[in-house]
């Protein structure tokens, strides 16, 4: 399950991160309402924590552009402010549920599985992000209409890239997320990898969808 954590407060956004990883769950992170609208129009995410007071855009009115496109995305609100006004202005434009900070952990992965179970979501099967599409069951991939054969571990790795759109994965990352084992500083295998993908993905004229950041990583442009 893919969860878009939309916080402009970085310690409260990597605790809820680290701990929602910790459950099992795929976290991106938007540290504005501008980000965050970008990464919730590409639809895949299966839930969305969105604070209320962001810079860029406000949380309330984000909602409510989202909602005019997607009804059925649980969305939990997260803001200090506890006034009822406030929580009937969030239900009002299309909150799914309402958390007040601060709030326990432990709630909020409570009211987390409560929703998506509600919702009756499932885990998808089917990934998309920078024109490519992927078909987790039959194993395929498809580019602008052309399909795309890759081995068993470059498709792992294009599936990590479109799980965190328009986010920076380290080495390490892509490393433990992958291959399953911690960073070693002297293989290259990430890059070796990033290289077999960008060949496929790119034949035929197609840009190059993965962008190298310089010592850090490697990120899926997001259109």
């Amino acid at each position: 399950m893919r969860i878009l954590v939309v916080e402009d407060e970085r310690d409260i956004a990597d605790f809820v991160s680290r701990g929602l990883e910790s459950e099992g769950y795929a976290v991106t992170w938007a540290a504005d309402g501008i980000q965050g609208e970008t990464l919730a129009r590409t639809g895949r995410f299966d839930l969305i924590l969105l604070d209320v007071m962001l810079p860029g855009r406000d949380g309330n009115e984000l909602l409510r552009d989202l909602r005019r496109e997607d009804t059925e995305t649980p969305v939990i609100m997260l803001t200090a402010r506890g006034e009822t006004a406030d929580k009937v202005r969030g239900l009002d434009n299309g909150a799914t549920d309402y958390l007040t900070k601060p709030f326990a952990f432990e709630e909020l992965v409570a009211r987390i599985r409560a929703h998506l179970r509600q919702s009756g979501q499932r885990s998808s099967t089917q990934l998309a992000a920078a024109g490519i599409e992927m078909d987790l069951l039959a194993r395929t991939v498809e580019r602008e209409g052309r399909e795309i054969a890759l081995s068993a571990k470059e498709f792992e790795l294009l599936a990590y890239l479109i799980r965190h759109p328009g986010q920076v994965m380290s080495r390490e990352q892509i490393l433990n997320g992958v291959w399953g084992y911690d960073h070693d500083p002297g293989t290259n295998i990430v890059g070796v990898y990033i290289a077999y993908l960008r060949r496929k993905l790119t034949a035929g004229g197609l840009d190059d969808p993965i962008e190298t950041v310089r010592s850090v990583g490697y990120r899926l442009k997001v259109k």
